[in-house]
């Protein structure tokens, strides 16, 4: 039984892999496709590709999402814990896929660790979330929507005075290396998030030591399933992001993609920390956009987005409690 529980965690650990993937597309190229910087399949191929090689970068976020968010129990117990978290997270992104909401993958699955812990009574790491998730997720989308606000406001004064279509076609190209990091930076973010988890299963059943690090086919397998959720598209949210929140030229896409791809390298690389490459891109659109004016940002959508951010770690932690009284009592 313990086998099959563990068998089960991967295959599902992978299922939430494949819809981040498709869920969290846009992040990576809805700014370059609804600029015509590139076309919708060949931004898709780019970004399942660095998706998969960014994946390889770095264990931090996934150490962190392992071992610095709940203490699961061994054995039987912590794989059924890990499983409900899993359903959670699941859930809430296709429910905000439905609605085209570009929320956090990443926070629904901490808020599945977290209500399924909670649920079970095991040891929820506190100070950990607090340092590793809270505030980063209040940093990280400030910092992209200031960052991208003052680089297009420094673009713009270095290119006042250039050829707008010399320059439209010049931030065209730029935007295909901008989004190009972008989509590294979510394989080295949203990829070893799963990792994390499997890791944390592993552990908790004695299949992996804590010493030894995540072992290779995690990394392939995590790798391999968030590339293909990143191929398959997630046309809902690309239109949120790239045409509903403001409708961005070449030169606010790359700003806003810049800024972010910085964002997610300085959080994963330095500080451990699985911020949510949704929150942060978001954000910087919106701080691009506003160099328009305030008011070409249309900010009933932008609150809509927001609310659905809010509600993300409480509501799948919600669902992550239910399945673990189910599955607990079906199971144990």
């Amino acid at each position: 039984m313990e086998l099959t529980l563990v068998i089960a965690v991967v295959v599902i650990a992978l299922a939430f892999d494949y819809t981040n993937g498709f869920h969290d597309a846009a992040n990576a190229i809805a700014t370059s496709v609804s600029t015509r910087a590139l076309t919708p399949r060949v931004a898709l191929g780019m970004a399942a590709v660095m998706n998969f090689l960014g994946a390889f970068l770095g264990t931090e976020v996934a150490e962190t999402v392992g071992k610095g968010i709940i203490s699961a129990p061994a054995g039987r117990h912590g794989l059924v814990i890990v499983i409900a978290a899993l359903v959670g997270a699941i859930t809430w992104n296709l429910i905000t896929w439905y609605f085209g909401l570009p929320s956090s993958s990443s926070h629904a699955l901490i808020g599945g660790l977290v209500g399924a812990g909670l649920a079970s009574s095991s040891v929820v790491l506190w100070s950990g979330i607090l340092d590793k998730v809270v505030i980063p997720m209040v940093l990280s989308p400030a910092v992209g929507f200031l960052g991208a606000f003052l680089l297009m406001i420094a673009i713009l004064w270095l290119f006042r005075n250039r050829n707008p279509g010399k320059t439209t076609r010049g931030f065209r190209l730029a935007q295909s290396l901008s989004a190009a990091a972008m989509a590294l930076g979510h394989g080295l973010q949203d990829a070893q998030k799963t990792m994390g988890v499997i890791f944390l299963a592993l552990l908790t059943t004695g299949h992996a030591n804590a010493k030894d690090g995540i072992p290779i086919w995690v990394k392939l397998a995590a790798a391999t399933a968030i590339s293909l959720g990143t191929y398959s598209g997630g046309w809902r949210i690309m239109r949120t992001l790239g045409r509903r929140i403001i409708h961005l030229d070449p030169a606010r896409g790359f700003a806003s993609e810049a800024v972010s791809a910085a964002v997610l390298y300085v959080m994963a690389i330095g500080l451990h920390a699985p911020v949510s490459t949704t929150h942060t891109i978001t954000s910087a659109v919106m701080g691009a956009g506003a160099t328009k004016r305030l008011s070409a940002v249309r900010w009933g959508v932008a609150k809509g987005i927001v609310t659905a951010w809010v509600l993300t770690i409480p509501a799948a932690g919600v669902v992550a409690a239910g399945v673990y009284g189910l599955v607990h009592l079906i199971l144990e």
